[in-house]
């Protein structure tokens, strides 16, 4: 009997490790059913299922990429460097809020997002600035009206900065950890309110959801850094208005906020696919007189850049701020 339990014990590691292998070689860096992500169209309803424009164009197997010269404000200075706008729909899970590794078998537990990851590079003085948030908003949105689930990452030689918000009912579950004493590993929850840094989505899907009026929402996770401001929904004035930019006649949603005096100005295309040309922020630094962070979009290309990972296409990168 004992060498009967043995064996059953051994099988059964067996039949594990095989699994977790199985499992394994099925994770992939891409976005995974890319272009079959929109095939359930019980999940995929509201501005996609309504335009099929706008489905042709976020279902086509690629991503969006833009790049931006940047100048930003920090420590009383403008500093020159660049941002990157990267816009992709991929499978997502709703309970987990993570991207599926395996959409096929996720049945209701799937849904389409489209996923902007956001980038900021630039030089204070000798040492950089690395700044990367990630937002993801259903495609549904007549289901949702708000991102599931939001990060935010920074490193610079001081240390490094980490914030996710997670969707949960009415509110945002929060955790943020910080090199700061005061700021620390925290965890807590805010009401729910619109994202800052949804609105780039918002206007992607149709620029018609943008919250306008008086609102109440959650500022930009990066700028909330920098000025080492509490995380949580601010009052502010929403507007929506036509005007010449630049040289191109484009839509501009300027965003005041009531406490900090702070204005966000989004500049972006008024016809499909509706390209963010730039925006510029103004808002007191940290401990400095208010300054205006200012992006000007170079260039915009569609690519499937997780197969363009060779020395061959390095090309494509600099492409974008052309």
């Amino acid at each position: 009997m004992k060498y009967l339990i043995v064996a059953v014990l051994c099988l059964a590691g067996i039949i594990a490790i095989s699994i977790r292998e199985t499992d394994l070689t099925e994770i992939a860096e891409i976005p995974i059913d890319i272009v079959n992500n929109s095939s359930n169209t019980a999940e995929v309803t509201g501005k996609d299922e309504l335009n099929p424009e706008w489905k042709e164009y976020w279902y086509s197997g690629v991503a969006e990429l833009s790049g931006y010269d940047l100048e930003q404000s920090r420590y009383g200075e403008i500093h020159k460097g660049s941002a990157t706008m990267i816009f992709v729909t991929e499978p997502f899970s709703r309970k987990k809020q993570v991207k599926l590794d395996n959409p096929g078998p996720a049945g209701s537990d799937k849904v389409s997002v489209l996923k902007l990851n956001f980038t900021r590079n630039f030089l204070t003085g000798i040492y950089p600035y690395s700044l990367m948030t990630s937002v993801f908003n259903p495609v549904n949105t007549d289901e949702y009206q708000n991102a599931l689930k939001l990060t935010m990452s920074g490193q610079e030689w001081c240390g490094q900065v980490f914030l996710q918000l997670n969707k949960d009912g009415g509110q945002f579950d929060v955790k943020s950890y910080s090199y700061f004493e005061s700021e620390g590993d925290e965890f807590f929850s805010v009401n729910g309110a619109y994202l800052e840094d949804e609105l780039y989505n918002l206007i992607r899907f149709d620029a018609g959801l943008l919250p306008l009026g008086e609102i109440e929402i959650i500022p930009s996770a990066v700028v909330s850094r920098l000025m080492h401001q509490e995380l949580k929904p601010y009052k502010a004035i929403a507007r929506l208005q036509k005007t010449d930019w630049r040289g191109k006649e484009v839509n501009v949603y300027s965003l005041k906020y009531s406490e900090s005096n702070r204005m966000l100005r989004i500049y972006f295309g008024s016809e499909f696919p509706r390209l963010i040309e730039g925006w510029e922020d103004t808002y007191a630094g940290y401990g400095s007189e208010p300054l205006t962070s200012v992006a000007v979009r170079k260039n915009t290309i569609q690519q499937d850049y997780w197969n363009k990972n060779s020395n061959e296409f390095r090309n494509l990168n600099k492409k974008l701020y052309q």
